[in-house]
Protein backbone atom coordinates (compact mmCIF):
# COMPACT_ATOMS: atom_id res chain seq x y z
CA UNK A 1 0.00 0.00 0.00
CA UNK A 2 1.42 3.70 -0.71
CA UNK A 3 2.41 5.64 1.97
CA UNK A 4 -0.61 8.38 2.45
CA UNK A 5 -1.58 10.07 4.94
CA UNK A 6 -4.83 7.73 5.26
CA UNK A 7 -2.25 4.65 6.30
CA UNK A 8 -1.50 6.99 9.16
CA UNK A 9 -3.63 5.99 12.47
CA UNK A 10 -2.95 9.58 13.66
CA UNK A 11 -4.79 10.85 10.30
CA UNK A 12 -7.77 8.50 10.44
CA UNK A 13 -10.68 9.66 12.18
CA UNK A 14 -13.98 8.49 12.21
CA UNK A 15 -15.53 11.53 10.27
CA UNK A 16 -13.00 10.30 7.07
CA UNK A 17 -15.04 6.97 6.97
CA UNK A 18 -17.78 5.88 5.17
CA UNK A 19 -19.81 1.95 5.58
CA UNK A 20 -21.51 0.72 2.64
CA UNK A 21 -22.82 -2.67 1.26
CA UNK A 22 -19.94 -4.20 -1.11
CA UNK A 23 -19.90 -7.29 -3.58
CA UNK A 24 -18.21 -9.82 -1.59
CA UNK A 25 -16.31 -10.99 -5.15
CA UNK A 26 -15.19 -7.30 -5.50
CA UNK A 27 -11.58 -6.69 -5.18
CA UNK A 28 -12.10 -4.51 -2.11
CA UNK A 29 -13.66 -7.13 -0.03
CA UNK A 30 -11.43 -9.48 -1.33
CA UNK A 31 -8.25 -7.32 -0.15
CA UNK A 32 -10.25 -7.17 2.99
CA UNK A 33 -10.65 -11.01 3.63
CA UNK A 34 -7.09 -11.35 2.67
CA UNK A 35 -5.82 -9.69 5.20
CA UNK A 36 -8.72 -11.14 8.08
CA UNK A 37 -7.66 -14.64 7.17
CA UNK A 38 -3.81 -13.11 7.15
CA UNK A 39 -4.41 -11.86 10.71
CA UNK A 40 -5.91 -14.99 12.01
CA UNK A 41 -3.09 -16.98 10.78
CA UNK A 42 -0.76 -14.74 12.95
CA UNK A 43 -2.71 -14.83 16.00
CA UNK A 44 -4.53 -17.89 16.28
CA UNK A 45 -2.30 -20.48 18.48
CA UNK A 46 -2.41 -23.10 15.79
CA UNK A 47 -2.61 -20.69 12.61
CA UNK A 48 -5.80 -20.32 10.46
CA UNK A 49 -6.57 -21.79 6.86
CA UNK A 50 -9.39 -20.84 5.51
CA UNK A 51 -9.58 -23.12 2.83
CA UNK A 52 -10.85 -22.12 -0.65
CA UNK A 53 -13.49 -19.57 -0.40
CA UNK A 54 -16.32 -20.17 -3.29
CA UNK A 55 -18.66 -18.34 -4.99
CA UNK A 56 -20.99 -20.02 -3.12
CA UNK A 57 -19.05 -18.98 0.01
CA UNK A 58 -20.08 -15.81 -1.03
CA UNK A 59 -23.84 -15.83 -2.22
CA UNK A 60 -24.80 -16.14 1.33
CA UNK A 61 -23.23 -12.16 2.08
CA UNK A 62 -25.31 -11.44 -0.64
CA UNK A 63 -29.05 -9.56 -0.12
CA UNK A 64 -31.35 -10.73 -0.12
CA UNK A 65 -30.32 -13.48 2.83
CA UNK A 66 -27.30 -11.39 3.63
CA UNK A 67 -24.90 -8.52 2.62
CA UNK A 68 -21.24 -7.66 3.10
CA UNK A 69 -20.60 -3.86 4.37
CA UNK A 70 -16.61 -2.31 3.96
CA UNK A 71 -15.05 0.46 5.86
CA UNK A 72 -13.59 2.63 3.44
CA UNK A 73 -11.36 5.84 4.69
CA UNK A 74 -10.27 8.03 1.43
CA UNK A 75 -11.00 4.79 -1.00
CA UNK A 76 -8.96 2.15 0.98
CA UNK A 77 -10.80 -0.14 2.74
CA UNK A 78 -9.92 -0.15 6.25
CA UNK A 79 -12.48 -3.09 7.52
CA UNK A 80 -15.39 -5.02 6.70
CA UNK A 81 -18.09 -7.18 8.15
CA UNK A 82 -20.54 -10.12 6.67
CA UNK A 83 -24.11 -10.95 7.13
CA UNK A 84 -24.80 -14.30 5.97
CA UNK A 85 -28.27 -15.51 5.50
CA UNK A 86 -30.81 -18.17 3.68
CA UNK A 87 -33.72 -16.18 3.82
CA UNK A 88 -35.17 -16.88 7.14
CA UNK A 89 -35.13 -15.00 10.19
CA UNK A 90 -31.59 -16.48 11.48
CA UNK A 91 -28.37 -15.03 10.09
CA UNK A 92 -25.27 -15.17 10.98
CA UNK A 93 -22.06 -12.60 11.35
CA UNK A 94 -18.92 -13.61 10.07
CA UNK A 95 -15.82 -11.97 9.10
CA UNK A 96 -15.41 -8.86 11.49
CA UNK A 97 -12.29 -7.31 10.66
CA UNK A 98 -10.46 -3.64 10.94
CA UNK A 99 -7.35 -2.64 9.84
CA UNK A 100 -4.40 -1.92 12.29
CA UNK A 101 -4.49 1.49 11.40
CA UNK A 102 -7.77 2.25 11.94
CA UNK A 103 -8.02 0.14 15.34
CA UNK A 104 -8.86 2.42 18.25
CA UNK A 105 -12.06 4.59 16.74
CA UNK A 106 -14.42 2.76 17.01
CA UNK A 107 -14.94 1.55 13.93
CA UNK A 108 -15.77 -2.44 14.72
CA UNK A 109 -18.99 -0.87 16.72
CA UNK A 110 -19.88 1.00 13.75
CA UNK A 111 -19.82 -2.08 11.72
CA UNK A 112 -21.38 -3.78 13.80
CA UNK A 113 -24.46 -1.02 14.49
CA UNK A 114 -24.88 -1.28 10.56
CA UNK A 115 -24.69 -4.61 10.15
CA UNK A 116 -27.43 -5.46 12.59
CA UNK A 117 -29.49 -2.74 11.15
CA UNK A 118 -29.01 -4.42 7.54
CA UNK A 119 -30.16 -7.52 9.42
CA UNK A 120 -33.17 -5.88 10.98
CA UNK A 121 -34.24 -4.45 7.51
CA UNK A 122 -33.94 -7.93 6.02
CA UNK A 123 -36.53 -9.34 8.35
CA UNK A 124 -33.51 -11.29 10.31
CA UNK A 125 -34.53 -11.65 14.09
CA UNK A 126 -31.82 -13.51 15.29
CA UNK A 127 -28.19 -13.42 14.95
CA UNK A 128 -25.29 -15.92 15.60
CA UNK A 129 -21.45 -15.78 15.75
CA UNK A 130 -18.89 -18.10 17.11
CA UNK A 131 -14.99 -16.45 17.31
CA UNK A 132 -11.69 -17.65 18.88
CA UNK A 133 -10.18 -17.23 22.04
CA UNK A 134 -7.47 -14.82 20.50
CA UNK A 135 -9.82 -12.27 19.59
CA UNK A 136 -10.35 -10.73 23.26
CA UNK A 137 -11.43 -7.30 21.89
CA UNK A 138 -14.25 -8.67 19.77
CA UNK A 139 -15.14 -10.74 22.53
CA UNK A 140 -15.37 -7.92 25.07
CA UNK A 141 -16.95 -5.53 22.17
CA UNK A 142 -19.74 -8.17 21.80
CA UNK A 143 -20.75 -8.92 24.89
CA UNK A 144 -20.67 -5.19 25.47
CA UNK A 145 -23.11 -4.77 22.48
CA UNK A 146 -25.87 -7.03 24.23
CA UNK A 147 -24.32 -10.54 22.54
CA UNK A 148 -25.31 -13.56 24.82
CA UNK A 149 -23.21 -16.56 25.47
CA UNK A 150 -24.85 -19.72 23.76
CA UNK A 151 -23.53 -23.45 23.13
CA UNK A 152 -21.91 -24.81 20.28
CA UNK A 153 -24.15 -24.00 17.09
CA UNK A 154 -21.64 -25.17 14.55
CA UNK A 155 -18.03 -27.57 14.24
CA UNK A 156 -16.11 -24.94 13.32
CA UNK A 157 -12.20 -25.61 14.64
CA UNK A 158 -11.27 -22.43 14.96
CA UNK A 159 -14.60 -21.10 17.52
CA UNK A 160 -14.27 -21.07 21.43
CA UNK A 161 -17.15 -19.22 22.18
CA UNK A 162 -20.55 -18.79 20.47
CA UNK A 163 -22.74 -16.09 20.46
CA UNK A 164 -26.44 -14.75 19.98
CA UNK A 165 -28.44 -11.54 19.98
CA UNK A 166 -31.89 -10.72 19.34
CA UNK A 167 -32.74 -7.78 17.38
CA UNK A 168 -35.76 -5.93 18.35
Amino acid sequence: MPNHARTDPVALNSARIRIAGADPASDAARRCLQSYFAELARRFENGFDPGPVTDADLAAFRPPEGCFLIADCDGEPVGCVGLAGDGGTLAEVKRLWIAPAARGLGLATRLMNAVEARAHALGITRLRLDTNRALTNAIAMYRAKGWAAIPAYNDNPYAVHWFAKRLD
